[in-house]
């Protein structure tokens, strides 16, 4: 089969975690140089091209990509036509979704969108931005701007509509969030054309599925212990599992081995317990893929 899956990667602060994403779900991208749009992948059924996440929306819809991972914003912001598969919560640097908001500087007189009357504002969100400011019954100008929007405010703009992750560039700047307009989370989309494609689908679904088992192993790890049957009970119950643990016999009379998955966060104070409860031999070990 000569026929590829044309797949939109998103360039730039997504470009690594996604990457990373993909590596846990069984394909390897690698860059041949910093300047090219045609990363290299063990997978010969796809082509992957890099691109802005505020353009793998409209390519995916006008058919020059199949399918492609962007954000909620940027589809929002595009009103492109195109096929949800999967959501997929991850960002630049956690695997919390983002925000779009409305931030404006500390102390200043804008408190609502309703303040933003006859002012100005810089955003990459140009059409977003628009319909919520219809939306609110606001007119204010809304000017684009090729990112740095805080760097704008307040000598050139009043106001910005931006996306943020944490927080934090926008109180560095000393701006304070006004409003959120919407919380994105990162989504594969497909157009309609590709999606009736068998083969196209069937791998599709596959990377969703995988993607998000993927995903799902980022905040888990696996836990195996020994345990005297006599004491198995006592254990049993401080085990956050998600489905029972698995417990097999083991070649010494009177004892078990026993495996479950709990989320990491809980390990530092699981672990003291179990080793007072008298389990043995406890190890811990990080997960690639959870597919439920």
């Amino acid at each position: 089969m000569n026929e590829k899956l044309r797949l939109g990667i998103p360039k730039g602060s997504l470009q690594e975690s996604t990457f990373s994403l993909f590596k846990k779900a069984g394909w390897e991208f690698r860059m041949s140089s910093g300047r090219s749009y045609h990363p290299s992948t063990d997978d010969p059924e796809i082509e992957p091209l890099l691109l802005r996440p505020q353009e793998i929306p409209r390519y995916v819809e006008q058919g020059i990509l199949d399918a492609g991972l962007t954000g909620q914003d940027w589809i929002e912001d595009n009103a492109s036509q195109v096929i949800e598969v999967t959501e997929l919560t991850y960002s630049k640097a956690t695997l919390n979704p983002i925000r779009v908001v409305l931030a404006a500087p500390n102390g200043s007189d804008i408190h609502s969108i309703k303040d933003l009357q006859g002012k100005r504002i810089a955003t990459e969100y140009v059409r977003l931005t628009e319909r919520y400011l219809e939306k609110h019954g606001v007119q204010a100008q809304v000017e684009f701007s090729w990112g740095a929007c805080e760097v704008k405010v307040p000598e050139l703009v009043d106001a910005i509509v931006v996306n943020t992750e944490t927080g934090s560039s926008l109180r560095a700047h000393n701006l304070k969030i006004v409003e959120v307009l919407t919380v994105s989370t990162i989504r594969l989309v497909v157009n309609t054309q590709a999606w009736e494609v068998d083969w196209k689908r069937a791998k599709l679904e596959d990377m969703a599925m995988l993607l998000r088992g993927a995903l799902h192993a980022e905040r888990l790890v696996g836990l195996k212990m020994n345990v005297e049957r006599e004491k198995l009970d006592e254990t049993m119950k401080l085990l956050p599992s998600l489905r029972n643990p698995t417990i097999s016999p083991l070649a010494s009379p009177g004892w078990v081995a026993l495996e479950i998955i709990v989320e990491e966060r809980v390990v530092r104070d699981l672990l003291p317990k179990l080793k007072r409860a008298g389990a043995e031999g406890i190890v811990e070990y990080p997960l690639n893929k959870v597919v439920y």
